[in-house]
């Protein structure tokens, strides 16, 4: 890292994919229960309609011809699907808890995730890693997600800052959107099904979230 970010107050940390490999468990848990009604998902539709328009793969099943009430059926069956492997997979990211208690008490950090409420209460049941955070916005808290900004301007007025003191880190393309729709900085750390994003508009594109800490110094 040859420079460093100054006038930074603010972090608002993504979930699943930069602090919590769980994007890997949702696309199972997806696939799995679309396939019981016939229909492949494959990782590329995944990442298209989950990480990029943010608009789920339900749809397929519509085209189908299967009714409303067969889809919901089958959301609340992938929903249970995928809280029943958070709750017997491990997901922490190696490396995450070192960065935030470094970062603890330096700045205001905050999580801002898209996921619901349960599912993340029951993910980080195996971590400790909610201790290290001021505050915490699940999809709960907004009327509509990434890449909607919305997520992040609740974040900004949350922590007290202005947009020009939080930087915000993402590991996708909807979150970078998001987060620039905002007007704030981002970092992108991709990973597994995250990669193949355009990050063009990033800050700055990282290997690792230890880079994060050493960025902010």
């Amino acid at each position: 890292m040859t420079d460093t970010l100054t006038g930074i107050r603010a972090v608002f940390w993504d979930n699943d994919g930069v602090l919590v490999d769980t994007e890997p468990l949702y696309y199972q848990a997806t696939r799995d229960t679309m396939a019981t009604v016939g229909i492949e998902l494959t990782e590329e539709q995944y990442y298209q309609f989950f990480l990029v328009e943010n608009c789920g793969a339900f749809h397929l099943a519509r085209d189908k011809g299967f009714s409303e009430s067969v889809i919901d059926e089958l959301r609340d069956a992938r929903n249970a699907k995928y809280n029943d492997l958070l709750k017997t997979s491990p997901v922490a990211i190696a490396g995450v808890e070192q960065v935030l208690q470094r970062m603890k008490g330096k700045f205001v950090m905050g999580i801002v995730t898209s996921s619901h409420r349960e599912h993340f209460d029951t993910t980080h049941q195996h971590t400790t890693l909610t201790q290290y955070v001021d505050f915490i916005l699940t999809s709960e808290d907004y009327s509509v997600t990434k890449p909607d900004p919305a997520p992040y301007l609740a974040a900004i007025q949350r922590s007290g800052c202005r947009p020009e003191e939080c930087l915000v880190v993402e590991d996708s393309e909807r979150g970078l959107i998001a987060a620039t729709r905002a007007g704030l900085k981002c970092v992108v750390i991709p990973r597994n099904l995250t990669r193949r994003g355009d990050f063009r508009a990033a800050y700055r594109v990282l290997n690792d979230i230890s880079e994060v800490s050493e960025l902010l110094a």
